[in-house]
């Protein structure tokens, strides 16, 4: 039950006010999900041309890091305050505004001059995104008919979660026939075909608070998120005992405990009424989304190696190879909807997370050199069939649980948990299998000159790296090191495996109800009257 006190929800009438028909809902979800693959392409983007990076503007390998990482981090830690910020000068507005912040700091990144340019080009896109994003869904969640509703959102969380392959897929391509630069010019394609349409078929709605905005809680939030996120990313490559680590676990965790008493304290007031976790939806919606978005994230870090240093193949093929993973998963989320209203929701997460838990075990089992891309391709589907039976109600489940007028914080808490998620996912599952494969290769060094071995066991690449230098030994330590970072996939696998039952065994017991529904807004309250 919501205790937040009633806001009115004001609509911007045009067109005689009329509710929108279906040619109008299509047009207003095509426009979301091209503004959402605009932002959700960004993220991943990048990766596939860090060489050409660091030549071009002579940066350090931390820096091109710095330069990939600081626009997921500015994202995130300002998700939740625009979110809001939204809901309250009106979500068409701000999806118009973050379109144009985004589509001009990436033509500034695709020109920038050097790595100082392009890092402040990329904190500017994180802020046009953090405007999109939350956005995207709330525009859904405010305007389709409940009927209509868990359909919409099967097809933004298939885009949320297949997008980053995809637009990787297409990152590729680009560097692949011309230059990194070109990267930049699908997410301005994206926001100007998105800004076209939003102009023309999404309705404006927004709140009248009762209640000052919560800036307080807001700078809270940023702080606690940044902390956290700055664990995760520095930790892999700083340790975790590093200085900074350290001093950004610690304000992140200050910050969280700091935001939790503040928000219990304000109340009706509060930017996010913490008090809503008590609910099985929000709380059992979030967990899933934190685990599923981790999972998959930690699976990414593995398969581009496997593909590249165990089968030897080039980027663009190892971001193809990914495209069943994507395809299964996009599918799969659209029909998720269709299958909860039979099933229930409770039981579709839990038989989307049940398949993504056999996917990790097929590919723990089966996963092997001499197998290839065949001996983990089962395993790619079953995630890909899960991850999108999963995501979808559990996105319904989060945004169901937080009043009307609050559509926009409630997208925001989903954007963010999945950010979170993939974060926490990369580093966990990548220090698995880097541990495990350092185990590994410990014994299969023997007659390895030891400079060699050294290098060997700092990873699979600067083994395959290695090999070059090693004389008779090259073909041993390419084996040693392939067969290695198998059996540190392996283990971290089953580790996903053992997570993804304790996950599913906590549905079950305190999941979602089976059946989803929206708070409805009474006569203080009105339900945003969609217009053109």
């Amino acid at each position: 039950m919501s205790t937040n006190q009633p806001a009115h929800a004001v609509p911007t009438t045009g067109s005689g006010g009329r509710a929108p028909d279906a040619r109008q809902l299509r047009a207003i979800l095509i426009a979301v999900s091209i503004a959402l693959m605009a932002v959700i392409a960004s993220v991943s983007g990048l990766n596939v041309a860090q060489t050409q990076l660091a030549v071009e503007f002579g940066a350090s390998q931390n820096t091109i890091l710095w330069i990939i990482n600081i626009y997921t981090l500015t994202l995130a830690a300002l998700l939740l305050p625009l979110g809001a910020i939204g809901d309250r000068l009106g979500r068409k507005p701000m999806l118009i505004a973050g379109l144009a912040v985004f589509g001009v700091a990436n033509v500034v990144a695709g020109l920038a001059p050097n790595a100082e340019v392009m890092l402040g080009a990329r904190v500017v896109g994180g802020i046009g995104a953090a405007m999109i994003m939350p956005i995207t869904l709330a525009v859904i969640t405010a305007t389709f008919p409940e009927e209509q509703r868990g359909k919409a959102i099967g097809v933004w969380t298939g885009v949320a979660g297949g997008g980053g392959i995809l637009g990787m897929f297409l990152s590729a391509l680009l560097v692949d026939v011309a230059d990194w630069r070109w990267l930049f010019v699908l997410p301005v394609v994206l926001v100007i075909a998105a800004l076209f349409m939003a102009l023309k078929a999404v309705p404006n709605s927004r709140e009248h608070a009762a209640n000052a905005f919560d800036s307080v809680g807001a700078l809270i939030s940023v702080v606690a998120v940044v902390g956290l996120i700055v664990v995760l990313q520095e930790g892999p490559e700083r340790g975790w005992t590093a200085p900074v680590t350290l001093i950004s676990l610690t304000v992140g965790l200050l910050a969280t405990v700091g935001f939790v008493a503040w928000e219990l304290g304000r109340r009706d007031a509060a930017l996010l009424d913490v008090r809503h976790f008590g609910e099985r939806g929000l709380a059992g919606g979030s967990i899933t989304l934190l685990v599923v978005f981790g999972v998959q994230a930690g699976i990414a870090v593995v398969l581009f190696p496997f593909f590249q240093a165990v089968l030897g193949w080039s980027g663009l093929l190892a971001t193809v190879a990914q495209m069943p993973l994507a395809v299964a998963m996009m599918i799969t989320s659209g029909l998720a909807p269709t299958l909860a209203e039979r099933i229930g929701a409770r039981f579709t997460m839990a038989l989307g997370i049940a398949s993504g838990g056999v996917g990790l075990a097929l590919m723990a089992l089966f996963a092997s050199v001499d197998g290839g891309y065949l001996s983990i391709l089962p395993g790619m589907f079953a995630m890909g069939i899960g991850m999108g039976l999963a995501m979808t109600p559990s996105t319904q489940a989060i945004t169901s649980s937080l009043p009307r007028e609050k559509q926009g914080v409630a997208s925001a808490l989903n954007d963010v948990t999945r950010e979170l998620g993939t974060a926490l996912g990369v580093a966990m599952l990548g220090a698995l299998v880097a541990t495990g494969y350092r185990n590994a290769i410990d014994g299969k060094l023997d007659g390895i000159p030891q400079d060699t071995a050294d290098t060997a066991r700092e990873g699979i690449a600067n083994a395959v790296a290695a090999a070059d230098g090693a004389g008779a030994h090259a073909q041993q330590l390419v084996h040693a090191a392939q067969q290695s970072f198998v059996d540190g996939w392996q283990q971290a696998m089953w580790v996903g495996v053992a997570i993804m039952g304790a996950l599913f065994l906590y549905i079950l017991a305190v999941g979602p109800k089976n059946t989803i529904t929206y708070p409805t807004q009474d006569a203080e309250a009105p339900e945003p009257i969609a217009s053109h």
